[in-house]
């Protein structure tokens, strides 16, 4: 029964938070909070104890995977649904890899978030039509397909960007030369999807791999 299920919403738009609280209502699923930060978020789960999180990836600060992290340290049996705009495997993967009970994208069909969100609190994985589909067709990058598919060399110079060091600096830290580290970024913006550095760094936040500056 749909009417025995609390949720947590978190998202960083309050009007975006009212739209699925009423979808969700309206099916008989309790909102007992809502939440625009990954703090806020902890704060209230601790207090509410909800039986499932709806939480967004692209939150102000503390990325809704970070947030996650943190919920499931206090509660490993903690049931967190990421609800994100990112269809990209590389979302899914670091999410299904942090510990989501599941993955549902902002394109799919209202009733799509319903059936998720009571399929999580019955215990089961969710994963939306879209998301399933990616995950099926892309390409195995490690032996648990968790882990982006970025070589290490890339990883290490992703993590350098994001922290603000310019090109001539990573190379000086590699001790490679300048031109190899470019080279690398230009493979890191293809495979990431990023036009420019400022994406780069954002998805790297997002991604939970650098801490918010």
């Amino acid at each position: 029964m749909n009417d025995s299920i609390n949720v947590l919403l978190v998202d960083d738009h309050a009007v975006v938070r009212e739209g699925y609280r009423r979808l969700l209502e309206d099916s008989g699923i309790r909102v007992v909070g809502e939440a625009a930060t990954a703090a806020d978020a902890y704060q209230q789960f601790c207090t509410l104890d909800p039986h499932v999180v709806v939480m967004d990836i692209a939150l102000s600060g503390v990325s809704g995977i970070e947030g996650m992290r943190r919920i499931l340290a206090r509660s490993p049996a903690a049931r967190v649904l990421i609800f994100s705009m990112h269809q990209e495997v590389i979302f899914v993967r670091r999410a299904l890899e942090a510990g989501a009970a599941g993955y549902l994208t902002k394109s799919s069909a209202p009733r799509v978030l319903v059936e998720a969100v009571a399929a999580v609190a019955r215990g089961q994985r969710y994963l939306s039509h879209d998301v399933a589909l990616n995950l099926a067709l892309a390409p195995s990058t490690t032996p648990d397909s968790a882990r982006p598919p970025l070589s290490p060399r890339e990883f290490e110079v992703l993590k350098l960007l994001a922290q603000g060091c310019s090109l001539s600096d990573i190379a000086k830290q590699l001790c490679r030369h300048e031109k190899t580290v470019a080279n690398h970024q230009s493979a890191i913006k293809q495979k990431l999807g990023a036009d420019n550095t400022v994406q780069l760094v954002r998805i790297a936040m997002q991604l939970g791999l650098v801490p918010p500056v």
